[in-house]
């Protein structure tokens, strides 16, 4: 076993064992995906209850449905995580893939005071990472470092950005740092996200990058919060700096969007006062010996979990599969990695991982994007999938 298929495998939660874990795994001979429910270190296939993961956080209470799910062994964890690096995999054997399949994916941007900052920074220094350790002592003795306590939308929220507007200093991040609406945008299409032990895509294009280490919350098609993971909103720092119009550009790229390891659903052993507080951890580790770490406590958020999944399932906005979110993250790499002031950037052959005690590690190797894996089974191949299966119309407790 490799060194970074020993790492993938340190996936589950520390307390797995009183988990309801389900995530989604490749079988070859079906040569296609299967929900599978995690018991006792083994994967289970219950796909012929709940054909996709959609329909599994569609059920009425979708711990007790997992719990509750039957369906034949796939095998143990750990040897399905030790056969999902593509570069090791034996494509004969079953392997992990991201815990989602219909799910719009979405995230919230700016909701950290942090990182509200650093893209003020972005915007100002026009993607050039040269300038952005001069701009950010700038932006920091006009609003300073520590903006958790500022209610977005508040009175005092407004009376700040009124004295930032007249120095000058007002940018479109923090409008969405601390006015009233929330930045809700889509990081990637359904089916495009890549799992735990999957190479992860860096744009060759970019000079400026970084992880974001994130909760990432999975929401049913009436708002309800069901399940929360980890995820990795990998950015192209310098091409958002350019334009915010690039957002596209710069979020949604080749295997750009990194979920998993696995759907830990909510139950009375976890649920969302859990989340809000629980404290991601980053580290990378490069193949020039380079090591960082970081960290992003939920309970810095400016803005409540729940209030950021009510902006983006509303009246107004449907998603009738349901939706992912990706909480957003006060994680700011700001340590120099090439020379003194250009801050971090990533090197492929990164190795990134994103831990959180309830919710297990997501483990990543950066490449570009042209590199990774190609996304060729999207929705319509799932379903010609499912239907050769016989799974369509089966289950999925509502």
């Amino acid at each position: 076993m490799t060194p970074f298929q020993s790492l993938v495998c340190t996936a589950l939660p520390d307390d797995a064992e009183h988990a309801a874990l389900a995530g989604r795994a490749w079988r070859p001979e079906a040569n296609g995906p299967s929900v599978v429910a995690i018991r006792q270190g083994m994967a289970f296939d219950i796909s012929g209850q709940f054909p996709t993961m959609r329909d599994l956080c569609e059920a009425d209470d979708p711990a007790v449905a997992l719990r509750h799910a039957y369906g034949e062994p796939v095998g143990a964890i750990d040897a399905l995580l030790a056969n999902t690096p593509p570069d090791t995999r034996n494509p004969g054997r079953p392997w992990l893939l991201a815990p989602i399949d219909l799910h719009a994916i979405k995230a919230a941007g700016v909701t950290f005071a942090v990182s509200m900052l650093e893209r003020v920074i972005e915007e100002r220094a026009r993607g050039d990472l040269t300038a952005a350790a001069a701009i950010r002592q700038e932006v920091t003795s006009l609003v300073g470092d520590d903006l958790s306590k500022l209610k977005p939308g508040s009175p005092e929220a407004m009376r700040l950005k009124d004295v930032l507007i007249a120095q000058g200093a007002w940018s479109q991040y923090l409008e969405v740092g601390i006015g009233p609406d929330a930045e809700i945008f889509t990081k990637a299409q359904p089916m495009a996200a890549v799992g735990t032990g999957m190479e992860a895509g860096l744009n060759p294009g970019s000079s400026w990058n970084n992880p974001e280490p994130e909760v990432v919350l999975a929401v049913s098609s009436t708002g309800r919060i069901v399940a929360a993971t980890l995820g990795n909103d990998v950015n192209l720092r310098d091409v958002e700096g350019r334009s915010a119009l690039l957002l596209g550009k710069a979020k949604d790229n080749n295997a750009s969007c990194a979920v998993g390891p696995l759907l830990r659903f909510f139950d009375d052993g976890f649920g969302l006062d859990d989340v809000r507080s629980t404290v991601v951890t980053l580290r990378v580790e490069g193949p020039d010996g380079f090591v960082l770490d970081g960290s992003s406590s939920i309970a810095r958020i400016s803005r409540d979990p729940a209030d950021l999944v009510a902006q983006m399932v509303n009246a107004h906005h449907r998603y009738p599969d349901g939706a992912v979110l990706f909480l957003g993250t006060m994680f700011a790499p700001v340590q120099d990695r090439e020379a003194p002031g250009q801050g971090f950037t990533h090197r492929f052959g990164d190795i990134v991982t994103i831990a959180a005690p309830g919710l297990g590690r997501l483990v990543n190797r950066m490449l570009p994007t042209d590199r990774c894996e190609g996304w060729t089974f999207g929705t319509g191949a799932l379903m010609r999938n499912l239907a050769a299966r016989g799974l369509l119309g089966q289950g999925g407790e509502r």
